[in-house]
């Protein structure tokens, strides 16, 4: 969206429910959560896809990991300084 609010483009179309796109430094990458179908919000304890876009085109999101985590994983925008890659939280599983 435009910084005056208008504009509003839906980035994905995946039956996923997907939160917290981070766009990396050099603007040619962006990493996004995405939640399983159905998901209200971004709760904690759920099994989670990251997923990269390259260059983009949001269609073509390929998975990167599959974890375990929710709330908290990449709420902030954490690419490296160089945009070679990007952290993430997950949680320990038992």
């Amino acid at each position: 969206m435009r910084p005056d609010g208008s504009e509003i483009e839906r980035l994905t179309h995946a039956p996923t429910v997907d939160w917290f796109p981070h766009l990396s430094p050099d603007g040619e990458l962006a990493a996004y959560s995405a939640y399983p179908p159905g998901t209200r919000g971004h709760p904690a304890d759920l099994w989670v896809e990251l997923k990269l876009v390259r260059g983009g085109d949001w269609s073509t999101a390929a998975p990167v990991a599959r974890i375990f985590c929710g709330q908290g994983t990449i709420n902030v925008n954490s690419w490296s300084s160089d945009s070679s890659r990007f952290a993430f939280v997950a949680y320990p599983m038992d």
